[in-house]
């Protein structure tokens, strides 16, 4: 499978996201290019970026964190669930959210460990009234339901990046099949000293931090 997307059709695909803090600037055009390419409402952001200072003066310096939904390989959201919204895709892993399904019970979003699933209350614009672009965007969800990253599925299906990866000036997001040796995530992963975000929850989050 190539990075860009594009599926290897001779075996079971399995997404997840490399995160290099090595290159991560904390610029924030992930968090933008997410907010724009799926139109989430006022005060909710499906990837944030973190901020921490390490070291002591004068050797001090901060290290920027990248989250999102880790699209977990056993994903506690999904089980609690009571009404089947929140499913694991069988083609290719990812955890999404059938809205048409969701009652809003928040059963999912306590379940989360990474506190990256959003429940709006109301559609209301960031003016009060929606602006052209929101009448648009704002049709992609609905008030009341369980929200969160998807990984740009609509993308992927296309046989593009998620946005946000595209975006990054600095290259620090990689995406692509973890099920294939060759693609670049895989090498990375392979190749480099990482962790996965409370991996030690089991429940095997796709998405990595490269050291």
């Amino acid at each position: 499978m190539a990075t860009n997307g594009n599926p290897d059709t001779s075996g079971p695909i399995k997404w997840g996201v490399a995160v290099d803090l090595k290159r991560c600037t904390g610029c924030q055009a992930c968090t933008l290019a997410c907010k724009l390419e799926n139109g989430t409402p006022p005060g909710i952001f499906w990837t944030r970026v973190l901020e921490k200072e390490e070291g002591t003066f004068p050797h001090a310096y901060k290290v920027f964190m990248p989250l999102r939904c880790n699209h977990c390989g056993d994903p506690p959201c999904v089980p609690v669930c009571p009404t089947g919204s929140s499913y694991v895709r069988e083609r290719d892993g990812l955890v999404l959210i059938n809205q048409d399904l969701c009652i809003g019970c928040r059963a999912c979003v306590v379940a989360c460990p990474y506190q990256v699933r959003f429940i709006p209350d109301d559609d209301k614009g960031y003016y009060d009234q929606h602006t052209p672009y929101e009448d648009v965007s704002y049709q992609k969800w609905q008030a009341g339901t369980a929200q969160k990253c998807t990984l740009c599925v609509h993308r992927i299906d296309k046989g593009l990046s998620p946005a946000c990866v595209e975006t990054c000036p600095t290259k620090a997001l990689v995406f692509g099949d973890l099920n294939d040796p060759q693609s670049d995530i895989s090498k990375l992963v392979r190749e480099r000293p990482h962790f996965q975000p409370r991996a030690e929850l089991g429940t095997d989050p796709r998405v990595f931090y490269l050291t």
